[in-house]
């Protein structure tokens, strides 16, 4: 009876988590399994690889503001985990902000294409996911509680984009990137 159980809370889990949905009872360090961040790297990945090649279609009527994915990788390690989960937060707002823009301005468009709705649809998502995931990790509460006495992370560093495949290449770049330094970081603290 009790593997059934588990069983049964593993699948509402999986059928769940994809969509965005807080997850109550979730196991706090799920995104501490790389399979877990692994996943929405790839689909972000594909999505920028999908694309690539639209042309005229994923061309927005306006530039969009995103986060600089850039990371000074010397200046990263000297940071302390608070300060990173700020850059993180900050980093995976205007990104989630960006994409919803991208969405409006694609359904916006004469004829916005099935394949890249739906490529936006789940990138909204798999956002939603991992906001909740860094939540349950404490990562928001370490950007809220950054100590007074702490120097302020420099503003975000940000530029515009004009077109789909750019905004996805953003999306895994950060992910790739940013998203991926700050959860090995604060999964290898145990303390959590």
């Amino acid at each position: 009876m009790e593997v059934r159980e588990s069983s049964a809370v593993l699948l509402l889990l999986s059928l769940l988590l994809p969509l965005g949905l807080p997850v109550l009872g979730a196991p706090q360090h799920l995104i501490c399994d790389s399979r877990v961040l692994e996943r929405y790297i790839l689909e972000a990945k594909e999505a920028e690889n999908v694309t690539m090649g639209c042309g005229e279609g994923c061309s927005f009527s306006e530039n969009i503001t995103v986060p600089d994915t850039k990371v000074n990788f010397y200046a990263w390690k000297r940071m302390e985990v608070e300060q990173q989960a700020v850059d993180v937060w900050q980093g995976l707002a205007l990104l989630s902000e960006a994409i919803l823009r991208g969405q409006a301005l694609l359904a916006n468009s004469s004829q916005p294409s099935e394949t890249l709705q739906l490529r936006v649809d789940k990138a909204i998502s798999g956002l939603r996911s991992l906001t909740s995931l860094l939540r349950a990790l404490g990562a928001q509460k370490e950007a809220i509680a950054l100590p007074a006495a702490t120097v302020s992370p420099a503003p975000l560093r940000t530029f515009t984009v004009d077109t789909l495949c750019k905004l996805f290449r953003i999306y895994s770049n950060f992910l790739r990137g940013k998203l991926k330094l700050y959860t090995g970081e604060a999964c290898r603290r145990g303390d959590r």
